[in-house]
């Protein structure tokens, strides 16, 4: 009784979406008047439902994305500036800072986040920014690690993120990452919770839609770490998946456990072709 039950609200909620649609917006992303952002591409062939892939910035609010477009109104830049004075700091017992390894942080981190999550050769693991992120602080700092979804872990992430806005998202699918890659396209396409749907059942199969007030975009997630005006704050990629399977009525999985990378690896890997803009702004 309890499976034909939720069952059928879950068939509810797309039907509820379903009834209105909207495309994509067709405005062009242009950061500080002079960086030019992809936002819409072909769809790697890899994607077999879908033959475009958008960015969530196509499906938000005029408003919402001409706040976006200004780094100076982008709230997620108080995090930036914030995570640039860290990236300066010393910290920990072998008296380094981020800087004293790798300079200028615009400079030697051009195009690292677009290539995130990928194969660490050293540890023999598929890696998150995230984690790489601690292994340094831990390894060559000798500092405590972050959390991972922390405040000072996202703030790391957007600065590291800026140093490759523009540039396009770029994440290997084979070689030593595909077994990690296969187990996150099953989790993509797996139905979880008792609402029993898949990240496919909104982000593929009823993007466009509504449901409620929510324009349903394709879930991609070049622009992680976002800010969100409905909590007011800056949100790592992993966080964002915790909500959304809690939101079916599930037992969520742990960010930074192996689920979450894998299915990072997979969502990253649906948006090659379109351009890093994190941090981005989003409802």
């Amino acid at each position: 009784m309890l499976r034909t039950t939720t069952t059928a609200l879950a068939a509810g909620l797309i039907a509820v979406a379903t009834g209105a649609w909207a495309d994509p917006s067709e405005n062009d992303l242009v950061i500080n008047g002079d960086l030019e952002i992809t936002t819409h591409a072909e769809a790697p062939a890899y994607i077999e439902g879908l033959s475009e892939i958008y960015s969530g910035w196509r499906f938000r609010e005029v408003d919402t994305q001409a706040t976006q477009m200004d780094d100076f109104d982008n709230p997620a830049f108080l995090a930036v500036d914030a995570a640039q004075e860290a990236w300066d700091t010393v910290d920990g017992d072998a008296g380094k800072s981020c800087a004293s390894c790798h300079g200028d942080a615009m400079e030697s981190m051009a195009g690292v986040r677009a290539t995130y999550p990928k194969w660490n050769a050293d540890a023999e693991e598929v890696r998150t920014l995230a984690m790489q992120i601690n292994a340094c602080r831990t390894d060559n700092m000798e500092a405590a690690e972050y959390g991972y979804t922390s405040n000072d872990m996202t703030g790391m992430e957007a600065l590291i993120s800026v140093a490759s806005r523009g540039m396009p998202v770029n994440v290997a699918i084979d070689g030593p990452v595909q077994s990690t890659w296969e187990q996150g396209k099953e989790m993509y396409y797996t139905r979880y919770g008792q609402l029993e749907l898949s990240c496919a059942n909104c982000h593929e199969d009823n993007y466009g839609n509504y449901i409620r007030a929510d324009h349903l975009s394709q879930g991609q997630i070049n622009g992680f770490p976002v800010y969100r005006l409905k909590n007011t704050k800056l949100n790592q990629v992993q966080d964002r998946f915790k909500g959304c399977i809690r939101d079916t009525r599930a037992e969520t999985f742990k960010p930074g456990s192996p689920e979450f990378v894998a299915l990072e690896l997979y969502v990253a890997s649906r948006g090659n072709g379109l351009d890093v803009e994190a941090p981005s702004v989003r409802n």
